[in-house]
């Protein structure tokens, strides 16, 4: 009998010969949208996978929270959507960040793709992008409600809704959402998420005075899925949570939330050495050792997306032990002080994972570098390949 594969956040599941890689494990990030599925209650679930699915693959995240339940999958570009399209994906499909005669809409109008709408101009490259294919836009109207980023304002709304209906009237475009983004939703009982909710209620008062009533409803990001449950209206947009990680620390740990983190980040020592005390390592010499010791080269770098800032400060599992990354993270590798202990060549690191083998989370390089986990796994990069584990 064969033995099993190994777990995804083991270190024998770095193939030989590979010199890193992040795997994925679909089966956790199945299960992750199955919990927000029972979190969401009464209302469907739109699974973020944007920017290659936060990192972890774009496609293998969309067949992931497909199998978990989720009626919807979110894009920022529309290129994005496409490539959804074009791996086979024939769900509901949602992008919203678009700009003034964007190459991909006539695309994305041909593929029954929604794309969102904050802009009469955007609304109006939209119904000519379906003049263009014959066939009718479906769009998401988008209201700033208080974020400061996209949508209409106030002021603007009204103009954009009668737009939308003019083109509703004339069948060009339907309008199939409105909604807006959150911009406290990590922090739950937040004054200015009530506000948020109550400026969208106004502005779906008058979407629907002006005639917009067959709508979906959409205002909760992750946070707001398990902290604001007065915002869930008929769809939440699960980003980061589906992958494993909290949205915030307010919210709690990704087990306080019911998820797992499903990327291991994996690497092999490329080289050890022996050095004498007094030895400066890496540029400008920020460490220097205090003893003869042994140095351990692992060969990921910024611009595989190991933050520069995790100098000095950034932790990862080898041999067994925790160990912080000695001076300053180069391009392509980082150094890490192993004292005496036997490390060689060929040897498996743990950057992060899941945190239940005693190795770093994504949180804790986000703590160490001073900011999100969101920024820890997407900046994962191009270079690293992806490693899909589970049964999808």
């Amino acid at each position: 009998m064969s033995s099993p594969p190994p777990a995804a956040g083991s270190p024998d599941a770095l193939p030989a010969g590979l010199r890193a890689a992040a795997v994925v494990d679909l089966d956790v990030l199945r299960r992750n949208v199955i919990r927000a599925t029972e979190v969401a209650t009464a209302a469907e679930v739109m699974v973020v996978v944007k920017a290659d699915g936060y990192g972890h693959g774009m496609l293998g995240a969309a067949r992931a929270a497909r199998a978990g339940g989720a009626s919807w999958l979110g894009v920022a570009l529309p290129a994005e959507a496409l490539a959804l399209r074009a791996g086979g994906d024939t769900g509901r499909i949602l992008a919203w960040v678009t700009v003034p005669g964007d190459v991909d809409l006539a695309g994305c109008v041909a593929a029954d793709i929604d794309v969102s709408a904050g802009t009469c101009w955007g609304l109006d490259d939209l119904a000519a992008a379906a003049r263009s294919v014959g066939r009718p836009a479906r769009v998401h109207l988008k209201v700033d409600t208080g974020l400061g980023r996209g949508g209409a304002s106030a002021a603007e709304w009204g103009q954009l809704v009668a737009r939308a209906a003019d083109l509703a009237a004339e069948g060009i475009v339907q309008v199939a959402g409105l909604w807006s983004h959150l911009a406290m939703a990590d922090i739950p009982g937040h004054p200015v998420t009530a506000g948020q909710r109550d400026a969208f209620d106004a502005a779906v008062r008058l979407a629907r005075q002006a005639g917009l009533d067959d709508t979906l409803l959409h205002l909760a990001s992750s946070g707001a899925v398990w902290g604001e449950p007065s915002t869930h209206y008929d769809l939440v947009r699960v980003g980061i949570a589906a992958y494993g990680l909290s949205p915030g620390d307010r919210l709690g740990t990704p087990a306080d939330l019911g998820v797992v983190p499903a990327m291991t980040l994996l690497a092999r020592v490329a080289q050890t050495k022996r050095v004498p005390a007094g030895h400066g390592v890496s540029y400008g010499h920020t460490f220097v050792t205090d003893r003869a010791t042994s140095l351990a080269l692992v060969p990921l770098g910024y611009a595989d997306g190991l933050p520069r800032a995790a100098s000095g400060r950034g932790e990862l599992l080898l041999g067994g032990r925790r160990r912080t990354v000695a001076g300053r993270v180069a391009m392509d590798q980082l150094v890490v002080d192993v004292g005496d202990d036997e490390v060689r060549a060929g040897d498996t690191v743990v950057v992060f994972g899941p945190g239940d083998q005693g190795e770093p989370t994504a949180a804790d390089w986000a703590r160490a570098c001073h900011t999100i986990g969101y920024e820890i796994v997407t900046r994962v990069g191009a270079r690293v390949p992806r490693l899909p584990v589970g049964a999808l």
